[in-house]
């Protein structure tokens, strides 16, 4: 008997405006060093990472910063967490020392995209983006309302 495939782990958030604003280039997974609440929370689906982005300091270390976890709401006062602390995230030093690479680059930083789990531990996927100018999005928005007049034609065509 045949073992089933793996599937896509299910995002818990994901940061759609980041491919809107950002050229994305190399693409990190990284471990987030998390409390119970913060993991009870994640598991409901109560996150965002609309306005989170990750700083490298000094010591060389990576944090995930203005990501927000809602409170989880089955604990009690005492045990909450602050939803928008700043959260260490797990690398490998060859991973860090990549990164700080790509962001020596003028305009780089970095963006979380995705938030998910990986066989019960908490994941988030960091991209190197560089901003877009106003009229690469204009030109995104365009090419991609160009691809979707497309395939309802060939779908019309089809019928």
């Amino acid at each position: 008997m045949a073992t089933p495939a793996k599937s896509e782990p299910k995002a818990v958030a994901q940061n759609r405006r980041a491919s809107h604003d950002y050229f994305l280039g190399e693409r990190v997974e990284a471990g987030l060093v998390l409390t119970g609440t913060e993991v009870k929370s994640l598991r409901e689906g109560k996150a965002s990472l609309a306005e989170a982005w990750v700083r490298l300091d000094e010591n060389g270390e990576a944090w995930l910063v203005q990501a927000h976890i809602q409170e989880y709401s089955h604990a009690g006062t005492l045990a909450q967490h602050d939803p928008t602390r700043k959260r260490k995230l797990l690398l490998h030093r060859r991973e860090l020392d990549l990164l700080g690479k790509e962001m020596a680059v003028k305009g780089a930083t970095l963006v979380p995209t995705k938030l998910y789990f990986k066989d019960g531990y908490a994941k988030v996927e960091i991209a190197v983006g560089t901003g877009k100018a106003g009229h690469d999005k204009r030109q995104a928005i365009a090419s991609r309302d160009a691809k979707r007049d497309i395939d309802r034609a060939i779908k019309a065509r089809r019928r």
